[in-house]
C-alpha cells in the first residue's frame, strides 16, 4: 500500500482524464474519478450498437452480467440473486410494489436515511401507510432499537449499513435480520455507503435473508446507472406491482393467453424495462480494472482506513475551536466507513470556501465530509486539510 501513499499515488496515471494528481477531490464518498478505461466502455458501447444495431442487446445483456457478478462478488454472495437498475429508487419502488402493504400498512426505518429512502417514504406516509422513523443516533444501538419496532404488522424494515450523513458504520444487522425472520417482515439493507469502503459478507454478517441494495457511483467508480438489489433465497414469492416487460422475458410466447402476469425466476422479476446499457460497459471496464490492480474489499477497506485516519489526526493538529467545526471522537476510527464527518454550523459555507480554494468535498447539514480515495496521495490530504485550516482562520470565531 506504500505505493499509493507515496506522490504521486501509482494510481493517478490511471486517472489522467480526471486529473486526480493535480486535484485535491476530496468526493470519494460521493462521486469517485473514473478510471481511464471508463471511456473505452462508453466507447464500445457506441460501437457495438453502430456494428449490431438491434442485434446489440446480446452483447449488452453479457455486460449486465458481468456487472451482477462483480456486485456478487463484492458482497461474497457468489450464488446470489441480482437485479440491476438504473437508480435504487427505480429497485426501492419495485420491492416496495412486491410488499403486501394492504395487509401489513407498517414500515420501520430511521431518520438517518439516504433522500431515496425519506422522501419515497415520506410520500407514502401522506397517503396513509404507517411509517416509524427511528432515530439513527446512538448508532450502536440503532440495530436493536428498530427490532423493539418490529411486530406483526410490519411489512419490511429499511436500514442503511452505512450511515451516509457521517459513515457510522451500523452494528447487530444480523440480529436484526432474525428478528424481521420470526416477525414475517422482510429486512432492506442499505450498502450504498458500505461496497467500496468496507468489506461487506452478506452471510457471514447474518444477512442471507435480507434485501440489500447499493450502487457503484461512489466508491467503486462505476459511474451513474449501476445499481443492484440482492435478492434473498425466498424472493421467488413477491410479485412487483411496478414491473417492466424485461420480467417475463421467459414467457413472452404465451403473455397474451395467461390469465395473470407471469414472471422471470430470481433476479429477473425484478426487472425493468428498456434502458442504456452503456452504464454496463463503463461498468464492466472498471470492474476488470480493479481485479487487475488487486482492488479488493480487504485492500480497499485498509487503504481507507489509512486516509481517513490521517485525515483525522490532520484535523486534530488543527487544534479548532469544538464551537467553530469539532468531529465525533466517542468511537474509534474503525467504527466509521469511507469519509469524514465534521460538524460545522456553517458546513455549506465552508465547503464553498474551500472549493474556492481548490479542495473539493461536499457538506449534508451541519456536516462537511472529507471523502479521500485510493488514487490520492498522503500529501494530497495533509494539504487538503491545511487548506481547511486556513478556511477557518477566516472565520469570525477560528482562533
Amino acid at each position: 500500500m506504500d505505493e499509493l501513499r507515496a506522490t504521486p499515488n501509482a494510481l493517478a496515471p490511471h486517472y489522467s482524464r480526471f486529473d486526480v494528481a493535480n486535484r485535491l477531490l476530496l468526493t470519494g464518498h460521493s462521486h469517485q474519478a473514473w478510471p481511464d478505461v471508463a471511456v473505452e466502455g462508453q466507447l464500445e458501447a457506441f460501437n457495438d450498437a453502430a456494428r449490431a444495431v438491434d442485434a446489440k442487446w446480446e452483447r449488452a445483456a453479457a455486460k449486465a452480467t458481468e456487472v451482477a457478478d462483480g456486485f456478487r462478488e463484492l458482497l461474497e454472495d457468489p450464488q446470489g440473486e441480482v437485479a440491476l437498475g438504473a437508480s435504487t429508487h427505480d429497485l426501492v419502488v419495485r420491492w416496495l410494489s412486491a410488499l403486501d402493504l394492504r395487509r401489513k400498512a407498517r414500515l420501520v426505518t430511521t431518520d438517518g436515511e439516504f433522500h431515496t429512502l425519506r422522501r419515497q417514504l415520506a410520500r407514502l406516509a401522506e397517503e396513509g401507510l404507517e411509517v416509524v422513523r427511528v432515530p439513527a443516533e446512538p448508532a450502536g444501538t440503532l440495530a436493536e432499537r428498530i427490532a423493539a419496532e418490529v411486530d406483526s404488522r410490519t411489512a419490511a424494515v429499511l436500514v442503511s449499513a452505512v450511515l451516509f450523513e457521517n459513515a457510522r458504520i451500523v452494528p447487530g444487522l444480523g440480529e436484526l435480520a432474525q428478528v424481521c425472520l420470526r416477525r414475517d417482515a422482510e429486512l432492506l439493507v442499505d450498502a450504498y455507503h458500505a461496497l467500496g469502503a468496507i468489506e461487506f459478507p452478506v452471510h457471514e454478517l447474518g444477512l442471507g435473508a435480507a434485501w440489500v441494495i447499493g450502487g457503484g457511483y461512489k466508491y467503486l467508480q462505476l459511474g451513474e446507472g449501476n445499481c443492484f438489489l440482492r435478492l434473498p433465497e425466498h424472493a421467488d414469492r413477491f410479485r412487483p406491482v411496478v414491473t417492466g416487460w424485461f420480467a417475463e422475458f421467459g414467457s413472452l410466447s404465451g403473455h397474451a393467453e395467461a390469465t395473470a402476469v407471469r414472471y422471470g425466476r430470481g433476479a429477473a422479476r425484478f426487472a425493468g424495462a428498456t434502458y442504456d446499457p452503456t452504464s454496463h460497459y463503463r461498468a464492466a471496464r472498471v470492474l476488470a480494472f480493479f481485479a487487475a490492480h488487486g482492488l479488493t474489499p480487504g485492500f480497499l477497506r485498509q487503504v481507507s482506513r489509512h486516509q481517513v485516519g490521517l485525515l483525522a489526526r490532520a484535523f486534530d493538529e488543527l487544534d479548532v475551536s469544538p464551537e467553530l467545526m469539532t468531529r465525533d471522537r466517542s468511537n474509534p476510527l474503525s467504527a466509521y466507513a469511507g469519509f469524514l464527518a465534521l460538524r460545522c454550523a456553517d458546513a455549506a459555507g465552508v465547503q464553498a470556501a474551500l472549493a474556492s480554494a481548490g479542495v473539493y468535498a461536499d457538506a449534508r447539514g451541519s456536516t462537511l465530509r472529507l471523502g479521500p480515495a485510493p488514487y490520492l496521495s498522503d500529501d494530497q490530504l495533509h494539504d487538503a486539510v491545511g487548506v481547511l485550516g486556513e478556511v477557518l482562520e477566516r472565520a469570525p470565531d477560528g482562533r
